[in-house]
């Protein structure tokens, strides 16, 4: 049994504000190197609470997920979370998963329903292990059944799930979205972490709906900075949409090349959090796309060397 990570229930509850950050398993042996380099040299001494790791659609990085959590943890001591989708997993998988987990000492996941790959061939060899509606598993047909079977079987990891402050895709009813999000809480989920977003008053009238619905639980605003207009266009067409303000695309507009396009995002990132943390929230997570140079510039633009801020 490997010596336990705090959980990221207990980070939250100790207070104040928890800085965290988000990677992805590479694709090539380079980009696993880059990666931990990246990491231990450069986002280490910034002293994140925690890290995730994310899973490709259809759950298609699962291997590579895993293993990227066991290193992290075992090589760098940090609390990391492992993102765990329904997409076409039964009952036996997820058990198998979390027990490696749990003997890894890793105690932490974020419960999702995940998307099925887009990919014909890759979404036809999932034939017969979607849900009835073509998304989640025959076992595990949405969220809120991850998260029930983890808390009943694992009652002392701790669970996050999604939240959409702009608002989930397939439910346009906000008032049912909400509704289905405190299912996920009342189910076991700890904490919700949003999906990105570029004005802050969506994330403040997203919590206080969900406070109206009873939903009590710590909100994680998660934070993406633009680094390019590809990256814009590639953020634009992610399943929930974003919605740039105006004065964004003002300034991105105004920059004669890509690296002024990061310096707008990492502008408008820095005001974003800066506001954030003048209202306590209870953690930022960044979306590092395994990218350091745009996370350590927004760090030190807002005088931060360390998580606890």
């Amino acid at each position: 049994m490997k010596k336990r990570t705090p959980r990221v229930a207990e980070l939250l509850a100790a207070g104040p504000t928890l800085f965290s950050f988000e990677f992805f398993p590479p694709k090539t042996e380079k980009g696993w190197g880059r990666l931990f380099r990246t990491i231990g040299t450069e986002l280490l001494p910034l002293e994140p609470a925690y890290v995730s790791v994310t899973y490709g659609a259809g759950g298609s990085t699962r291997r590579q997920t895993h293993d990227l959590v066991i290193r992290i943890q075992e090589e760098f001591g940090l609390t990391v979370v492992a993102h765990l989708t329904c997409v076409g997993s039964d009952r036996d998988e997820i058990d198998a998963i979390l027990g490696e987990y749990d003997r890894a000492g890793v105690r932490n996941i974020l419960a999702l329903r995940g998307d099925p790959p887009a990919d014909e061939t890759a979404r036809a060899a999932l034939a017969g292990r979607l849900g009835p509606d073509g998304e989640g598993s025959r076992d595990f047909p949405y969220a809120r059944d991850l998260v029930a079977h983890i808390r009943s079987r694992y009652p002392h990891f701790s669970i996050g799930v999604a939240g959409f402050p702009e608002g989930h895709p397939a439910t346009p009813n906000r008032t049912r979205e909400i509704e289905l999000l405190k299912e996920k809480v009342d189910a076991g989920a700890d904490y919700i972490v949003t999906q990105l977003y570029f004005d802050n008053r969506d994330y403040f009238d997203y919590v206080a709906r969900l406070q109206l619905a009873g939903i009590t639980v710590p909100v994680v605003s998660g934070i993406m900075p633009v680094t390019s207009r590809k990256g814009m266009n590639r953020m634009a067409e992610l399943a929930a949409g974003s919605r740039f303000p105006a004065p964004l695309l003002r300034a991105v507009s105004r920059a004669g090349s890509d690296e002024g396009v990061e310096r707008v995002g990492t502008h408008w990132a820095t005001a974003q959090i800066a506001e954030l943390l003048n209202e306590d929230v209870p953690g930022v997570h960044l979306y590092t796309l395994n990218n350091s140079r745009s996370t350590i510039d927004i760090c030190r633009n807002l005088g931060l060397d360390t998580y606890r801020v």
